[in-house]
This record gives structure tokens, sequence and C-alpha cells, in this order.
């Protein structure tokens, strides 16, 4: 049989073979992007299941229990969020080289409160772990965690050194744009930054286009020009309708 052949022929039975757990993994990954976080649950709970080893499945499923905490009420995102912590910590302790998995595990310590295990130094540690393992990437991890200590000099600088590996990332010139918005400094550096963003498409894990408009909302009000503020507002929540910083920063505007 010709190579070229044998190629096709293998490329149209190899989904006969494919297993049980990466069918469940690829439908919990179709219906997450779908917006059906409990039924993107119960896939990844049965290719979890399927694969025990595998830490795929396992930060995965932290992804959808952390869509439907937030789309849930107070007692419920609570005891989802103690899950999406126990999955992306069980990923990171089946498979510690998982960068995909160490990222989720940081993001999460940023934002929950202690009470639910969250901290700045537990962030650290992940990102020390992941300059260990991929010293380019770690610079947009130590970033962020300079952000949280309010350490904003740091911040800058590992931003200046993963812009220079990475010219055309979104997440970098997202978190440019967000640290500008926070700061108050290089207002004009991160309003070209969430500018370039809105020219990209997302990272997977990063904040959305709805995020980038809404900080170039922020930076455009800095500069004292409301017009191009209110329509970088209504721009986000015309992509997610839902979007409370959004509506509040366009309703403290008041009127054209």
């Amino acid at each position: 049989m010709p190579r070229p052949r044998l190629f096709i022929f293998l490329a149209l039975i190899s989904p006969l073979f494919a297993s049980p757990a990466a069918d469940q993994l690829a439908l919990g990954n179709r219906e997450l992007a779908q917006g059906h976080g409990e039924a993107a649950i119960a896939a990844f709970e049965k290719a979890a299941a399927l694969a025990p080893a595998d830490s795929e499945p396992q930060r995965r499923l932290g992804d959808a229990y952390g869509f439907v905490a937030q789309n849930s009420g107070m007692f419920t995102g609570l005891r989802l969020a103690k899950k999406v912590r126990a999955s992306y910590e069980k990923a990171v302790a089946l498979d510690p080289a998982d960068l995909a998995a160490r990222q989720s595990l940081l993001d999460f310590y940023l934002m929950a409160p202690a009470m639910l295990g969250g901290g700045v130094d537990k962030a650290t540690a992940q990102a020390t772990a992941i300059r260990q393992l991929d010293p380019a990437r770690s610079h947009l991890a130590f970033a962020r965690v300079h952000v949280a200590a309010k350490d904003y000099a740091d911040a800058r600088r590992e931003l200046d050194a993963a812009l220079a590996a990475t010219p055309d990332s979104y997440a970098v010139l997202y978190q440019l744009g967000r640290l500008a918005a926070i700061t108050g400094e290089d207002v004009d550096r991160g309003v070209a930054a969430l500018r370039k963003c809105l020219t990209l498409p997302p990272a997977p894990g990063a904040p959305g286009l709805e995020a980038a408009h809404w900080r170039l909302g922020n930076l455009r009000e800095k500069k004292s020009d409301r017009p191009a503020a209110r329509a970088a507002y209504e721009a986000a929540l015309k992509l997610k309708p839902g979007f409370e910083e959004a509506a509040a920063d366009l309703k403290r505007l008041g009127a054209p």
C-alpha cells in the first residue's frame, strides 16, 4: 500500500480506537464551549474516572466547576469553588510538569480569598514552579503575582520581559493594559496594548475581548475621553450583556 494511502487509511480508522476517556474529554470540551456547565462537569467527571492518572480531565473539571460557580448563588458558588481548587491541585499532583494545570491553580490562588484556600504566597509557589519548567512562560505568571501584591514596578519588569519574548501575546498585552488601568501609569502604552489585543484571538484562560474593551474604557476615562470610554463599555456589554463591571462603569458615566 503506498504511504500516502496508508496515512489516509490510518486517519480514517483512528477514531474507531479513541479511548472512552478521550471521548468524554472531547464531549466535556464541547459542552463547556457551548456554555453547558453541568453537562461539561458530568463528562469531565467520567473522563477523570476513566483516566485517573491523567491530569487534563482534572484540570478541565476544575474549569467546568469554576464556570458553574460564576453563574450560581453564593452558597453554591462557595461549594463549587472548593471543588475548583481540589481539581486543580489534583491535576498538579498527577503531573507536576503540566504547565496549564499550574497556571490554572495560580489563577485560583490569586482570585480566591484565604477562607477558600487562596493566597499570594501559594500563587508565588506556583509561579516559581513554572519558572523552573519554562522560564519564558513564567514572566507572565510572576507579573500577575506582583500585581496582586501591589509590587507594580516588578510586575512591569516581568511584563516587559514577557513582551520581548512574545510581542503578539494576547495574554501579555492584556496584562499590560490592565496594569496601566490599575496604576494610572503608562496609559498610552496600555491603550496601545489593549487595541492590539482586540485584533487578536483571546488566549486560552485569559480574560476575553469584553474584558479588553472594559479595560480600554478605564484607560479612556483616565485620558478624560468620556465618549470613547462609553463606547468601550458599550462594546464590552455587547459581547457580554451580563458584564457587571462594565455595566457599573457605564452607569457611573451617566448620559452622553
